[in-house]
């Protein structure tokens, strides 16, 4: 296996598949996308899982589950947790990787069934790397109290399930367009936020056709920094509502 030396990784809420008002079953094209991306592991946000109306009346709906259709041949290891759960189906977050998963576990933040929300945690594999990947990915609650309360759980997992020398990314969707999630992952567990640390401010992701909410995050810790964007063109504003990050780090913190 190739010893790594740079690790790319990407965040992007797939709006399930549907391009903004829902208009348009786009969910070939995100793979598409994502696929010329060339990342090495993907975090991704309001991932359908299952939804048995959608896959009788959309024409090109995958017979494989969204998670599984987008990682496709890139991403032999993936990851998938609920979110959501009502009649037709469920919907969550998944994390795609190249590397091996050994470990992963979806902790539920929410005393809600239909609009729930979940941490999913995954250990990788990553060759070269003396420790373990520990990778968050999250989707938040639109309301501040709900948020803080699952900022504290994430808090809570982050110091009882990883150590602190082993490398630590968290990605997704965090709500949270005032920054107040700075006070648990920064300065809390150490983190740091790698648009904030490379171009000074974070990245604004929403509405992908006139982004001014800097909603979606990518944090690290026990990693370099190498450089981060923001996939913006023409073509990936033809699908999600959101934008997508993507980031480079290596194993070096000096």
């Amino acid at each position: 296996m190739t010893q790594f030396s740079q690790f790319k990784v990407l965040t992007y809420n797939i709006h399930k598949g549907f391009s903004t008002g829902n208009f348009r079953f786009v969910l070939h094209q995100i793979r598409e996308a994502i696929e010329v991306a060339d990342v090495d592991l993907v975090f991704l946000q309001e991932i359908q899982g299952e939804h048995r109306i959608k896959k009788r009346r959309i024409n090109d709906w995958p017979s494989l589950s969204q998670f599984e259709f987008l990682a496709d041949k890139m991403w032999p290891h993936y990851a998938y947790g609920k979110n959501a759960i009502y009649y037709s189906g469920h919907h969550g977050n998944a994390i795609l990787s190249k590397y091996p998963i050994v470990h992963w576990e979806n902790i539920n933040v929410s005393n809600s069934r239909r609009a729930s929300r979940s941490l999913l945690h995954a250990v990788i594999n990553v060759p070269g790397s003396k420790e373990y990947f520990h990778v968050f990915c999250i989707h938040l609650a639109l309301r501040a109290p709900k948020r803080r309360r699952q900022l504290q759980v994430l808090s809570h997992r982050i110091e009882s399930h990883v150590p602190p020398e082993c490398p630590l990314i968290i990605a997704g969707d965090f709500n949270d367009w005032l920054g107040q999630a700075e006070k648990s992952i920064s300065k809390r567990l150490g983190l740091s936020e790698v648009f904030k640390t490379m171009t000074g401010e974070r990245a604004k992701t929403f509405p992908v056709w006139w982004p001014v909410l800097p909603v979606d995050r990518i944090y690290y810790r026990q990693l370099k920094p190498e450089n981060c964007g923001i996939l913006d063109s023409k073509m990936w504003r033809k699908l999600s509502d959101h934008a997508a990050l993507h980031a480079e780090f290596s194993l070096s913190k000096k």
